[in-house]
């Protein structure tokens, strides 16, 4: 009994030894990344005590976009996702938030007002076909973000306007993390758009429907 015992152990190093038992392979580390805004880009002004309460929506994300997983494209209409690199939270979810927070900023409104909300509203912002997506099919590789909003006049029940944002930022490096660095203006830009929109709809401004 003795001797098998031996033997076994010696035959267990000898595997070990040549390297033909299976080892563990570690995972390469996830890296996660969100969507931020330079606090000091513009200047807060003031909120406007008569100004309009202005309820915003989540944006509703196109097919294969609600998700943390980061985005890509090597041709078209082919989406890939980053094996190790993620989002914090939904695109989507982050721009929402961040929207909330430049529209704070402008002195536009009395009060923005995340929705789900049972606060009634003067006006409510709704926002549909979201995507956020880095592609390489040219060099340098782009990231581009976009986005229909719809605002209603909640106390006539009716369209304000409706209108289509797009941004599109050079990657500075071939990589997620490149991508992450344009996504952030991309979106950043974006949302400036869409605010000095916002603000035209409220001032009845043609450009509002343009």
């Amino acid at each position: 009994m003795k001797n098998w015992m031996a033997g076994a152990a010696c035959a267990l190093l000898a595997l070990l030894a040549a390297g033909c038992l299976p080892t563990r392979v570690e995972a390469p580390p996830a890296h996660t990344f969100r969507l931020s805004l330079d606090p000091e880009r513009t200047e807060a002004r003031p909120a406007d005590i008569n100004g309009p309460i202005l309820l915003v929506s989540v944006p509703l994300a196109e097919p294969g976009y609600e998700t943390t997983k980061m985005v890509y494209l090597k041709r078209p209409y082919e989406l890939e996702p980053y094996a190790v690199n993620q989002w914090a939270d939904t695109p989507a979810r982050m721009v929402a938030s961040l929207l909330n927070e430049t529209l704070s900023r402008t002195g536009t409104w009395r009060a923005v007002v995340p929705l789900p909300s049972s606060i009634r509203g003067d006006f409510r912002l709704d926002m549909y076909g979201f995507a956020l997506q880095q592609e390489f099919m040219q060099d340098p590789s782009l990231v581009r973000v976009r986005v229909r909003a719809q605002l209603i006049d909640v106390r006539e029940s009716r369209v304000v306007g409706t209108r289509a944002f797009e941004r599109v930022e050079n990657a500075p490096s071939g990589d997620a993390y490149g991508g992450v660095v344009a996504a952030n203006q991309a979106v950043a830009a974006l949302l400036d758009d869409m605010a000095t929109w916002l603000k035209e709809c409220v001032q009845r401004s043609p450009e509002c429907s343009r």
